[in-house]
């Protein structure tokens, strides 16, 4: 791909126009840049300033200087990913275009072909800035707390960093567990062994395991003891070497829980704690483990907090959307709760009277 800077004729109060004309020599990379029915080039033309027009193997952007160089370095990102074997996608586009205007050194193209874990043609690896820092503080840390909202990958990239570990046999197993909390409903009792009461909490990392290996070996991992899925109580009393341990759900734990299972660390050992601190399902007045955890632990060496946000949602569009819309109305009822006990001395931010029950 080149890119030539033309000067576009323009009045003397006018802002300066340019001309930029990318040649793209490989017509199967131009095609995919176009995506099906020019569906990128649209995207494209509605995401940048300048004007974007296509004929034959040439781009032409034209446009102030600083608008066109932002195109071209887009296009530049755009079709180094499709060297590198990708099939351009509208969110791939989208992802890459919030990375260029997070002005960050991360390159896209760098950040989206990150290979993390590979089965069968599917590779997992990060889709956004968020996901490839937290990634990268598992790496450098003993100790990564990934907080965020539903849809950031917090779960899903920690275990394929596990299962990648446990491969290339820095870790002799891998032990993931989460607390037996109910999500607001009452389930009441459960009939079975104490494997069928369990197995609806651990089912979401069954799933992702079954995602990342052969279906067909995850029995025998599990009978042999490489692979653990168990509730948090199970982890009392225990001292876990050698283990990339995960602990999902973290926001349902109590700050005694959150003490007991940290401490479980033993040498040759990874720990990877996943929660969003908005879905908190314990039961009114109890502490979440996961917020009070932030509070204590925060800048002791080898303990990492990678926050993540909207912007590393990769569900639906909409599930970003909805994660905002969910905060501004959180942050609405608070600050009028605020309002509400600063303009009626002695009651409660729900309009109670202080020490009296409802």
């Amino acid at each position: 791909m080149t890119g030539t800077p033309n000067p576009s004729s323009t009045g003397s109060s006018s802002p300066v126009r340019v001309q930029t004309k990318i040649s793209v020599s490989d017509p199967k990379i131009m095609v995919n840049l176009l995506g099906p029915g020019d569906e990128i080039l649209r995207l494209i033309e509605r995401s940048v300033a300048s004007d974007v027009h296509v004929r034959g193997n040439e781009i032409t952007i034209t446009g102030e200087p600083a608008d066109n160089a932002t195109a071209e370095r887009l296009f530049a990102e755009l079709v180094e990913l499709i060297e590198k074997g990708e099939t351009l996608s509208v969110d791939a586009v989208r992802r890459t275009l919030a990375m260029l205007e997070a002005n960050t050194s991360e390159r896209p193209a760098e950040v989206l072909t990150l290979n993390i874990l590979s089965r069968r043609g599917r590779t997992i690896r990060p889709k956004t800035l968020g996901q490839k820092k937290y990634v990268d503080a598992i790496d450098e840390n003993t100790i990564v707390f990934g907080i965020g909202p539903a849809g950031t990958g917090k779960t899903y990239l920690a275990m394929a960093k596990a299962v990648q570990a446990l491969q290339a046999k820095e870790v002799s197993r891998i032990i993931l567990t989460r607390p037996a909390v109910e999500a607001g409903e009452r389930l009441g009792f459960l009939p079975g062994t104490l494997t069928e009461k369990i197995d609806p909490y651990l089912r979401p990392l069954y799933d992702a395991l079954h995602d990342m290996l052969d279906p067909e070996s995850i029995p025998r991992l599990m009978a042999a003891g490489t692979i653990e899925v168990a509730p948090l109580a199970y982890m009392r009393g225990r001292t876990l070497n050698n283990a990339f341990i995960i602990l999902d759900e973290a926001q349902n734990t109590t700050p005694e829980q959150m003490k007991m299972f940290l401490t479980r660390l033993g040498f040759g050992a990874k720990i990877v704690v996943t929660g969003d601190v908005t879905q908190v399902d314990l039961p009114g007045g109890t502490s979440s483990g996961l917020k009070v955890v932030r509070d204590i632990l925060r800048g002791v060496e080898d303990v990492h907090f990678s926050e993540l946000s909207s912007s590393d949602v990769v569900r639906h569009r909409l599930v970003a959307e909805i994660v905002d819309a969910y905060a501004r109305f959180d942050a609405e009822q608070e600050q009028q709760a605020a309002q509400s006990v600063h303009a009626v001395p002695g009651r409660t931010a729900t309009g109670g009277r202080t020490g009296h029950r409802r």
